[in-house]
């Protein structure tokens, strides 16, 4: 019969101080990494821009080609209306390459958060955990930046330019909507790692996730209007399919990761 161990059980107090060691920790791993990325502000800067870029240069191309006028050379479509704009902006973007690049320590302060309340079994869990949460997560940013970021950006500025204006976007504005698809993308990724856990713990089951499945994509739907910016319905409907698909690979995930022999008593 395996048991938790008592003598490293804690109590309320303690588990608050044990979140707050926790979070000082990692706001100093990000901050240290902040002193990193800082320091290539301006490339993360033009990295952010390039599945944007691509896409209007292709876009204006081909409209100047329809129109019958000269193809531009330049293609500067981002602007400022405050001098402190690009530098809140170049500082923001920052802190989030941080987080990115520190993600792997960050997911290790949540696990030593957590291995209290596990049995001995289940904290040899530690680099499984560790390893799927940041190559879920860093997977879930690659599909955004390498796929997602540019099927929206394509679908956004070609409406745009059918209603005949004039690109003048702002830099804030847009961090805002490549932030949030990013980081949105790489947290939905989480989904089958969380369930996993969930199962093993006897938490959900994959018969219970595919009976109510019609539920889960009404919540979904609601947390996808809720986390997207502004009111863009067209990234409500792509966090909307992608999440629901991660939830169909959860329940394979938890059909698998299910426990095959009773709980012990």
């Amino acid at each position: 019969m395996t048991t938790p161990e008592t003598s490293n059980q804690m109590t309320f107090w303690e588990h608050l101080h044990e979140l707050r060691a926790r979070l000082i920790r990692s706001v100093i791993i990000v901050v240290a990494a902040f002193a990193l990325t800082y320091s290539f502000r301006f490339k993360l800067m033009l990295w952010a821009q390039k599945p944007f870029m691509e896409v209007y240069k292709a876009q204006a191309i081909s409209q100047a080609q329809a129109m019958h006028q000269a193809v531009p050379t330049v293609f500067e479509p981002f602007a400022f209306t405050s001098l402190t704009e690009p530098f809140f902006s170049l500082m923001r973007l920052s802190i989030w390459a941080a987080v990115f690049l520190s993600a792997p320590l960050l997911f290790h302060q949540v696990w030593c958060f957590i291995k209290p309340g596990l049995y001995a079994r289940e904290r040899r869990l530690a680099i499984p955990f560790v390893l799927a949460t940041t190559g879920c997560f860093l997977a879930g940013a690659a599909f955004a930046y390498l796929n997602a970021f540019q099927f929206l950006g394509d679908i956004l500025f070609k409406e745009a330019l059918n209603a005949g204006l004039r690109t003048n976007l702002h830099l804030e504005d847009y961090l805002d909507l490549f932030i949030y698809t990013i980081v949105g993308t790489g947290a939905m990724f989480e989904l089958p790692v969380l369930i996993y856990f969930l199962a093993r713990f006897r938490l959900i089951t994959a018969r219970f996730m595919l009976k109510y499945w019609r539920h889960a994509t009404i919540i979904i739907l609601f947390v996808s209007a809720f986390l997207t910016p502004g009111d863009v319905v067209v990234t409500t409907i792509f966090f909307s399919v992608v999440l629901l698909g991660l939830y169909f690979i959860s329940i394979l995930v938890a059909w698998i990761a299910a426990p095959r022999k009773p709980a012990s008593t």
